[in-house]
């Protein structure tokens, strides 16, 4: 699922493409109303994530001229205006849901979630490779149907190959989840998780191929060229 995320302040910005990218979703930033319309002309979004007190222009005129061009994407308005009349404006301009800031980053999930859910109707809570099945919401993964007993640190990369199943994945991408966790990091600790990771998922039809130069990649057992 591809989200454009609409949102001039670069810190939260940084934080919602972080986070909404380990949960599974393809996130493009725009900082303006303009380069966001821009943006939409070359890309297809299935969502979109609408900050309203953009630099450019009021993000409910951006509103206004996706509603008024038909453009069907479910928008979901993130905002510091937490009147009421300023939701009734929101939804009434054409907002599928609308959040005032501050907010809880499980409940945007959640309500992301529920939007896609309620648009798209297929879309699944699962992720399945082999005989592994990482299930987003609860954060669990399953092998044969039974949760893997795994680290901290295991989880976290194998939840990130997972989410980026097929799609290579960097070794500092990896480095920036685990070192999340607080601890120091050791120089091979990358190299040290990939393969305890490697060898308990193989049982289960999944491999982690290494791409020399570029990082990891998760895919099902003989998919390997």
């Amino acid at each position: 699922m591809n989200i454009l995320l609409v949102e001039d302040d670069a810190v939260l910005a940084d934080g919602l493409v972080y986070t909404l990218s380990n949960s599974g979703y393809s996130v493009t930033g725009a900082t303006t109303g303009a380069y966001a319309e821009h943006i939409m002309l070359a890309q297809d979004f299935d969502l979109i994530v609408l900050d309203l007190g953009l630099p450019d222009m009021d993000g409910l005129q951006l509103l206004r001229k996706l509603r008024l061009r038909k453009v069907p994407v479910p928008i979901l308005i993130l905002t510091a205006r937490d009147g009421i009349n300023d939701r009734i404006q929101g939804i009434e301009q054409g907002a599928d849901d609308y959040m005032a800031k501050p907010f809880e980053l499980r409940e945007l999930e959640a309500r992301i979630h529920a939007l896609i859910r309620r648009c798209y109707g297929g879309f699944r809570n699962d992720i399945e490779i082999g005989r592994l099945i990482l299930n987003t919401l609860d954060h669990q993964i399953l092998a044969d149907g039974q949760p893997m007993m795994l680290s901290a640190r295991e989880y976290d990369v194998l939840e990130i190959l997972l989410l980026q199943a097929g799609k290579v994945v960097c070794k500092d991408r990896l480095a920036q989840r685990l070192a999340a966790d607080g601890d120091a990091l050791a120089d091979n600790a990358i190299e040290v998780y990939i393969h305890r990771v490697r060898k308990r998922i193989e049982p289960y039809g999944a491999v982690i191929r290494t791409v020399r130069g570029l990082g990891y990649l998760l895919e099902t057992a003989g998919d390997e060229k």
